[in-house]
């Protein structure tokens, strides 16, 4: 695809700089709920699963997941788009295991197939990377995937489909890598267009963001008194100490 006409924004030097640093990076916006996560020192992972192979489904069975194997779920997020029967509707891997493969398809109804989509991924080092599907080619050292769709910013451009002032609004949760390595967790707190979600990302210095679903989309965020327990997922982020 010919990304010749993504919208561009340079953004200041001085506001990179502080991105780079990781110590002293604070994001706020009252449009979002916002969490940043640092792989280093906290553990994030995937779940779809528990131990005898059901669905986990809800914050509620990851908490008893978690518990059931000695941790404590500390943050959680709907992670992907998902079938009716709360399966994932595209490329999943858990913990090394390759559950769904890519999908492919370029052309499809709804938001999963606006092109490009995208994979966000975790590797067996730690990495966290967010990619176009189109780019990820090797598979060989990821321990956690989930695919969705469509990509909100790919190698630093906003996804040419989007449009400012845009009424498709609606809540969106999503994921971006911020410079220094770090994953950008956001939810809306009021419905929101993928210009402006976009531009969020592109703003804090992500140079690829993903969309992972819509109206569906909640948190479990004790910490910062969030707990909104009704929804009913496929895969979810979580996250344990």
């Amino acid at each position: 695809m010919n990304y010749r006409h993504f919208l561009f924004i340079l953004l200041p030097t001085l506001f990179i700089s502080s991105c780079h640093n990781a110590q002293d990076l604070t994001i706020e916006d009252e449009r979002f709920h916002i969490k940043v996560i640092d792989l280093n020192k906290q553990n994030l992972e995937l779940y779809w699963l528990n131990n005898k192979g059901e669905k986990i489904e809800t914050f509620n069975n990851l908490k008893n997941h978690l518990d059931q194997n000695g941790d404590s779920l500390i943050y959680a997020m709907n992670a992907g788009m998902y079938l009716k029967d709360h399966s994932p509707q595209g490329f999943y891997i858990e913990n090394g295991i390759i559950h769904k493969q890519i999908d492919t398809t370029t052309t499809g109804f709804g938001n999963f197939y606006l092109q490009p989509n995208g994979i966000f991924y975790l590797t067996k080092d730690g990495t966290a990377k967010v990619t176009s599907t189109q780019d990820l080619t090797d598979l060989s050292n990821i321990k956690y995937a989930t695919q969705s769709g469509p990509m909100l910013v790919i190698d630093g451009m906003i996804h040419p489909a989007f449009n400012k002032g845009s009424k498709n609004v609606h809540i969106r949760n999503a994921v971006g890598i911020l410079p220094d390595g770090r994953l950008l967790l956001v939810i809306s707190r009021e419905k929101i267009n993928f210009y402006d979600l976009a531009t969020f990302y592109l703003q804090h210095g992500c140079n690829n963001a993903l969309y992972l679903d819509g109206f569906v989309s909640r948190i479990y965020d004790p910490a910062n008194g969030i707990e909104q327990m009704d929804g009913r997922f496929g895969v979810m982020i979580g996250v344990k100490n």
